[in-house]
């Protein structure tokens, strides 16, 4: 009968291995696309690539080098997400140990009483433990032992479930990488911007000075009744609105530095920096390299790449909720009533080993939505996959153009802001003669600020082109 018990026992497990087996649910599996075109629109296709270039060397300012060193080890968003690295790590140590046997001791006392009137009580009354002794009552009773738990990995799930942990690890550090890159990017755009807001307000200076003078003039000629009191208004309304332009760049100067201070995790305090430097600045050539680099340069790529193998991951683990697991357990120890008997031998010794087999066999409506979820999140994980590929490469081919664009942009202005500024003096020079009205010196005095201003600008954008395009080719973070 024992025989036969365990045969019919073995055969409902291989049953339930079978149907688990034959009735898991089929899904839909689609693998990632990785491939880019062979360049960003360029003719001719070379393997250098400036993401290679350490940050240090690359920007090559002291001042700047110093406000990253200093966002790099205080900024705050940096410094959580460097504690969910550490939470992703305990999570990989935490699997691992589920695969591995559970060992422990345990200890106890207890003291308990049975109704002398009961089956219990009656049978225990009459056991003696020596000849004309009674069984102790109340009875207490004393444990100490070791034992032992152990699932066997049978089909990998516990293992699966440890790679996906690591595979979200990893995916976590990218993801560092990832802010290490944008958060230099942003420091560096902030630096920059705060030099051409210094380059701008020195030009308001110098403008308001030359409005001055020329203010000083007018009022001279109206005096001589060459000019009326419109003519002196005007111009004090031009010296103001300046004036007025003047302190809207101080109030810009102050936010970008405080907005520098936040990414370095401090209170507002001066930027250091120098100004000079601004106008003296000469566009360096990015090499873009070929656009299948992105692949290993990009720490959002390889984030979403391993996030994606983390997914495949969970559907193996999700997967095998539907098989038999197997587990073990054992104990080994003393129980007595007495503490002088505790660790006799045999007579108070115990142990136990014993294993069970567990299979899902009706309404396992629950395990399939657990595998379902899962696929539906690997099939996400592949699609962001992609779409982080395609957009990184987007970033890089919109920079390059956006930087051959600026330089055309930026050699017209120039000239622009060159004749503008001869136009001031010719202005001045005809109006001292009367062969130019006042308007024309306030119009030719108001467009050469806007161009000087729009001269900057253009300049500054060409140099947060040249960032950006360092940071959408992976550059910043080794």
């Amino acid at each position: 009968m024992n025989n036969k018990t365990i045969l019919r026992g073995l055969a409902v497990a291989c049953l339930s291995v079978v149907y688990g087996a034959c009735s898991i649910p089929k899904i839909t599996t689609r693998e990632a696309n990785k491939a880019t075109p062979d360049s960003y629109g360029q003719v001719a296709l070379d393997t250098t690539n400036t993401a290679k270039t350490n940050w240090k060397v690359f920007f090559n300012d002291e001042h700047l080098n110093a406000l990253i060193d200093t966002a790099l080890k205080n900024n705050q968003e940096l410094n959580i997400t460097l504690q969910d690295i550490e939470i992703d790590r305990n999570e990989i140590k935490t699997r691992r140990g589920e695969y591995l046997p559970f060992i422990g001791l345990k200890a106890g006392a207890d003291l308990e009483k049975v109704g002398r009137y009961t089956s219990r009580g009656a049978s225990e009354a009459t056991t003696e433990i020596k000849p004309g002794k009674e069984t102790p009552d109340p009875l207490p009773n004393y444990l100490v032992a070791a034992y032992a738990t152990w699932e066997l990995d049978i089909w990998h799930k516990l293992r699966n479930a440890k790679k996906a942990a690591v595979a979200r690890y990893l995916s976590t550090v990218e993801g560092k990488n990832f802010m290490v890159t944008n958060l230099i990017s942003e420091i560096a755009d902030s630096y920059y911007e705060l030099l051409a807001l210094d380059n701008q307000l020195d030009i308001v200076k110098q403008n308001i000075v030359i409005q001055n003078n020329a203010l000083r003039i007018v009022r001279i000629q109206k005096e001589a009744t060459r000019v009326t009191e419109l003519a002196v208004r005007r111009f004090e309304a031009q010296v103001l609105s300046t004036r007025s332009l003047q302190f809207d760049i101080q109030q810009q100067i102050v936010e970008t530095e405080n907005r520098i201070n936040f990414l370095l995790g401090r209170y507002p305090q001066p930027i250091a920096r120098d100004k000079d430097s601004f106008e003296a600045l000469k566009n360096v050539d990015i090499q873009s390299g070929l656009p299948s680099q992105l692949l290993t340069n990009r720490p959002d790529i390889r984030q979403a790449e391993m996030a994606l193998a983390a997914a495949k991951l969970d559907v193996k683990v999700a997967k095998a909720q539907f098989y038999p697991s197997l587990g073990i357990s054992a104990s080994i120890g003393y129980n007595a009533f007495n503490p002088s008997y505790l660790f006799n031998t045999p007579q108070s010794l115990l142990y136990s080993i014993g294993g069970d087999l567990i299979a899902p066999f009706i309404n396992r409506n629950a395990i399939k939505a657990v595998y379902g979820t899962a696929n539906a999140r690997q099939l996400q994980a592949v699609f962001n996959y992609e779409r982080t590929i395609l957009n990184a490469y987007m970033e890089v081919a919109n920079q390059l153009s956006k930087m051959g664009n600026l330089e055309k942009s930026f050699d017209l202005k120039y000239q622009q802001v060159q004749k503008l500024s001869q136009s001031i003096n010719i202005s001045n020079d005809l109006f001292k003669s009367t062969r130019a009205d006042y308007m024309e010196v306030l119009m030719t005095q108001r467009d050469a600020l806007e161009a000087k201003f729009d001269l900057i600008e253009t300049k500054k954008q060409q140099i947060n082109a040249r960032i950006n395009a360092y940071q959408a080719l992976g550059g910043g973070w080794q």
